[in-house]
């Protein structure tokens, strides 16, 4: 199959080395164009812009930050939408808003291009080792078609419903991390706090009803108060600003959101947007006076 591919950040570099293992025809772009390097030493074209990566493709991946760049890659300048062939299909694994999201799928099926809204989780360490949650709006029979390049990056691969609807199911996913990360943050400042063995009291609560993802793979993070990145606060504070965004169209209170979307906030106004997300721990530690 051949496969153009639309940003290398700590996601997509990952999930298109994947594809290139597998054996798939890989042209690659990114706007730091450096970043294509490594790829093309192992065999991946390099494409001068998003037009050139999706010339010739069967399926466009893209995997930018937030929903204006992916409306410049494929409508911008050079974009990609100019290059997509009627019969290919374009699969946005980003994480952007559900109505825009739409609004592109309803722009591209007028040249005869499909679109597949289909968002992530799992983290780096998901994107390295193809064990990501893929969850995916659009038309099923169109996921079908490409279900064999998904099952490179992903574990789990969802249909949830028509064109947004992946997008719609990634905000969920964002709002119960967001309040685990904040649960797992203060639970851990309370043992600091009140002097008992925090990696004892970590493997305890590890094993019983608290047990989460968070818990297993960000609670040394939160002790040792330091956050290499797996994913940046200011990539989570985004999310959860367009699962607030949608939750406001939907009538939906979601004042735990709300709550971690402000300390995210503080943490990148004061620079930590860069840090892993895990850092709201360092809001919750500071609040608690624990440095």
């Amino acid at each position: 199959m051949r496969i153009g591919f639309v940003g290398l950040g700590t996601m997509g570099g990952p999930m298109a080395e994947r594809l290139l293992e597998a054996g798939h025809d890989l042209c690659v772009h990114n706007r730091t164009r450096e970043r294509e390097t490594p790829l093309a030493e192992r065999g991946a074209r390099r494409a001068a812009s998003p037009r050139d990566a999706a010339s010739g493709a069967d399926v466009l991946v893209t995997m930018v930050s937030d929903t204006p760049d992916m409306e410049q890659v494929l409508f911008g300048d050079g974009g990609a939408a100019a290059g997509l062939a009627a019969g290919s299909v374009l699969v946005d694994m980003s994480t952007i808003s559900p109505r825009a999201t739409r609004s592109m799928a309803e722009r591209l099926a007028e040249a005869g291009v499909a679109m597949l809204d289909a968002p992530v989780s799992g983290g780096s360490e998901g994107a390295r080792q193809g064990t990501l949650s893929i969850m995916v709006g659009g038309d099923a029979g169109t996921l079908e078609r490409v279900r064999p390049l998904l099952d490179v990056l992903g574990s789990t691969v969802t249909h949830v419903g028509p064109s947004g609807s992946g997008q719609v199911v990634k905000a969920m996913n964002q709002v119960i991390i967001a309040g685990t990360y904040a649960a797992v943050a203060e639970g851990l400042a309370l043992g600091l706090a009140a002097g008992v063995d925090v990696e004892a009291a970590h493997r305890a609560v590890s094993g019983g009803a608290a047990g989460s993802w968070v818990l297993t793979h960000r609670a040394q993070n939160m002790i040792q108060n330091t956050y290499p990145l797996g994913f940046r606060v200011r990539l989570h504070r985004k999310d959860l600003g367009i699962a607030l965004e949608s939750a406001r169209e939907a009538g939906v209170p979601l004042p735990i959101a709300a709550y971690v979307e402000q300390l995210e906030t503080g943490l990148v106004t004061r620079g930590h947007g860069d840090e892993d997300v895990s850092a709201i721990a360092r809001a919750v530690r500071e609040a608690a006076g624990l440095g």
